[in-house]
């Protein structure tokens, strides 16, 4: 578990898609964080985020925020702002790969424009509107960290293998708004940090019908990855916003 040392000692954390995965881990993990006074988790329906609801903890506030429309976004932003609460973390952990009708692509041919929709709904536009919505609510002094759940496939260099196409073109995207972001935050909070993360394969709903290729060692429990992630967040300075990293810290090449 990080110690979160380069964060305030009372902090304000946020994770979008919270109900599952990556999100529901990273919520369990800083729930009994001492450094984290409070914790808004997010996800679309709450009322059926029965793990998430499950956690025992008088820090977490859940809201209902579905990252695919705007007014959903906006609501949350403008209650939190009336609120006067500023954030020091903002974690964007929503994303899709797979679900019904939907797969990767293999093959050109395997292209439709439903699907291209879904996939960068989720994992481009969604994060892009959560900073438009919540950059005002960053905190000014200390350290405060926006960033969101990448993928090393979304590394254009890195791609070798082909296939993947809205997932792999969703991700660049991702990575392109978190740099271009970056640009614009130095003029308007020189404080924050924008930062893409590769979480690793880890073993979720998202990457089930993949592990069997996955290298032994390479599988991470969420926990796992929780901790990795948390360690890397805590690990950045205003000289790495805009950056792309893996779980581990290194630099990934876009």
């Amino acid at each position: 578990m990080s110690d979160l040392l380069s964060f305030p000692s009372s902090m304000t954390v946020l994770v979008q898609g919270a109900s599952r995965g990556i999100g529901l881990g990273l919520v369990r993990a800083l729930a009994p964080h001492p450094r984290v006074a409070c914790l808004i988790a997010t996800c679309r329906d709450p009322g059926s985020a029965h793990a998430l609801n499950r956690i025992e903890s008088a820090k977490i506030r859940v809201h209902a925020l579905d990252v695919t429309r705007l007014e959903s976004i906006t609501a949350l932003a403008g209650e939190l702002e009336r609120q006067k609460q500023s954030i020091n973390l903002l974690i964007n952990a929503a994303g899709v790969l797979h679900g019904q009708g939907l797969m990767p692509e293999k093959k050109l041919e395997d292209l439709d424009m439903q699907s291209l929709q879904q996939v960068f709904a989720v994992n481009a536009f969604g994060p892009a509107l959560m900073l438009r919505a919540f950059r005002p609510l960053m905190a000014r002094t200390g350290k405060a960290v926006m960033c969101a759940i990448s993928a090393r496939v979304g590394s254009i260099s890195d791609n070798r293998l082909g296939g993947w196409y809205a997932y792999r073109a969703s991700k660049a995207a991702l990575n392109q708004i978190i740099k271009t972001a970056s640009i614009e935050l130095k003029r308007r909070n020189p404080n924050a940090i924008v930062a893409a993360l590769h979480p690793g394969t880890t073993d979720t709903g998202l990457s089930k019908p993949f592990q069997a290729r996955v290298p032994e060692g390479k599988l991470f429990s969420v926990e796992q990855t929780s901790d990795y992630l948390l360690n890397v967040i805590d690990g950045l300075g205003v000289e790495d916003s805009g950056g792309f990293f893996a779980w581990d810290g290194e630099r990934i090449d876009w």
